[in-house]
């Protein structure tokens, strides 16, 4: 006789479906910034972009931490990825200064997302084969999420000066095109995943992490610029580092 008190083999505990649902979230994110974007509501959908790539940052973080990382998990994690850097920001891009440009400025994003879609290839296939040739703490391109938020600059420039033609379009196109080059060049760029802090250390990082929130909260754009700045500052110099061996 059966025990219906007992689980049945396929029941998952909920808190094992969390990254999933955290991905989702992400995805809903993506896809409103979307919907905020073609109803000119620009600022809101740079700030979903944002959160679709904080919460990219921590689902994977949640299925190490619960043991709950599954084949399924993995592949809706790189879809997600699609769909929130490689279409969301292009379409508000497009949304936003780049209708009048004809065909060019959709050839651009058309660029960018296909550039996209072609990293998240290479890193699927590096991830899953034994010799991938990438460094534990660097990527081969910039990752996605960053090419999202690189490409957002120009956006972030006009809100800071409240100037929606601040840039011409088609400087926004190529910058567009550039930074979908990078997403598929084999720059080596560094991974903060892994980064350590001494302990003695610890405390002048909550101060910056508290002076980095304190800036969001009052010159959100302004703050989000430097960063993009920092950033990509990071990236170039990786580039001139590249062949130089690491420190034992």
């Amino acid at each position: 006789m059966s025990d219906d008190r007992q689980p049945h083999r396929a029941d998952l505990p909920i808190v094992s479906l969390l990254p999933n649902i955290v991905t989702i979230a992400a995805i809903c994110a993506g896809m409103s910034a979307i919907r905020f974007g073609f109803e000119g509501q620009f600022k809101a959908a740079v700030i979903m972009v944002l959160v679709a790539g904080i919460l990219d940052g921590l689902d994977g973080r949640l299925a190490r931490l619960l043991k709950s990382e599954s084949a399924m998990g993995a592949e809706l994690d790189s879809l997600a990825d699609f769909v929130n850097f490689g279409v969301t920001p292009a379409l508000v891009l497009y949304a936003w200064g780049l209708q009048g440009t004809n065909s060019a400025g959709w050839i651009a994003v058309l660029m960018f997302a296909i550039s996209c879609v072609m990293r998240l290839a290479r890193f699927n296939i590096d991830s899953k084969s034994e010799i991938s040739g990438q460094q534990p703490d660097r990527f081969v391109g910039v990752p996605a999420p960053a090419g999202a938020f690189l490409v957002l600059l120009p956006m972030l420039l006009s809100f800071l000066v409240d100037d929606p033609d601040f840039i011409p379009p088609a400087l926004v196109g190529i910058y567009m095109i550039c930074i979908g080059f990078l997403m598929i060049s084999r720059i080596p760029t560094y991974s903060f995943k892994k980064t350590r802090v001494s302990r003695k250390n610890v405390k002048y990082l909550l101060l910056g992490f508290a002076f980095l929130a304190a800036g969001l909260l009052t010159r959100t754009w302004a703050t989000l610029i430097v960063l993009n700045l920092a950033y990509s500052g990071s990236v170039l110099w990786a580039w001139f580092n590249r062949n130089k061996p690491d420190s034992p």
